[in-house]
């Protein structure tokens, strides 16, 4: 007979070696790229350094370039949270065919690419675009608007990709709320708000926290929609990344700048989630 263990055991295999082989062995592979002395034409040399990162964390162009990637993560995901959460509220209390309809208008921009997306951006806020036209036709402005490659274009442009994952995320924890506790704070005189900031977001604090993450990670590694709506003078981690990989060719740094990213991401993730769950006194 064969122990449950085993099986388990042999169950888990498939998926432990992929992760292995296609994440863990690169990242490691990476790691060691960043504690490589840059050498032209070279992608592994003898001896280690640090340098790399001291070069990085003294260097004010990079930490610009870091600090704009944290603010940008933090704005666009309170406003994902903030826009997400009545938009998700609304559609758990629906049936049928409307709340079908309504879950694939927030699902089929999903199955456009991000580059796309920021390509229609960019046809919206240019000189010429639809917002500049619909401003100065209604008569709130007499000249055109300067919208691309500024950070307000960035931020329209990464919370639109956001908030779909935010909607479904909070959706999905909406729908399993009890409406008797909304009913019942309402018979003991709570009014709406009282019942939706003392009943309803406690409630639904695993899903804000779990939106909070995944929005906060995909802002934190964009890379599309900085590159196009941003144009070359902002700054964020993700293309500087890249161009220090494919535009400079030096692997030791953008390796470097890619694990500064994701300590980064990781711990101000962590902590982020820690103060909310200690905020509303939530616990797994």
């Amino acid at each position: 007979m064969i122990k449950k263990g085993t099986t388990a055991a042999a169950m888990l295999t498939p998926a432990t070696l992929m992760v292995v082989v296609f994440l863990a062995l690169p990242m490691l592979l990476l790691l060691r790229y960043s504690f490589n002395q840059y050498v032209p034409g070279e992608f592994m040399v003898e001896g280690m350094t640090v340098a790399n990162y001291v070069n990085l964390l003294s260097d004010s162009y990079y930490l610009a370039g870091l600090r704009t990637t944290v603010f940008m993560a933090f704005g666009v995901t309170v406003a994902c949270i903030i826009l997400g959460l009545p938009l998700a509220s609304f559609i758990a209390r629906q049936k049928g065919g409307i709340k079908t309809l309504l879950l694939l208008m927030i699902i089929l921009p999903l199955f456009v690419s991000n580059a796309v997306r920021a390509a229609g951006w960019m046809v919206a806020f240019g000189q010429n675009g639809v917002v500049n036209y619909l401003l100065g036709a209604i008569g709130l402005i007499g000249d055109p608007l300067t919208l691309m490659y500024t950070p307000t274009a960035v931020f329209v442009g990464i919370v639109s990709v956001n908030l779909p994952y935010v909607v479904l995320t909070l959706q999905s924890v909406l729908e399993g709320l009890d409406p008797n506790t909304k009913d019942a704070s309402l018979s003991l005189g709570a009014g709406p708000f009282e019942t939706f900031r003392l009943v309803t977001v406690p409630l639904v604090m695993p899903g804000i926290l779990a939106a909070f993450v995944l929005s906060f990670i995909l802002t934190m590694n964009a890379y599309a929609t900085p590159v196009l709506l941003g144009g070359p003078n902002f700054r964020m981690m993700a293309p500087m990344v890249v161009d220090e990989v494919l535009g400079k060719a030096n692997w030791p740094f953008g390796a470097t700048l890619s694990f500064i990213l994701m300590g980064v991401t990781l711990v101000l993730t962590v902590a982020s989630s820690m103060f909310i769950a200690k905020r509303y006194n939530y616990s797994e």
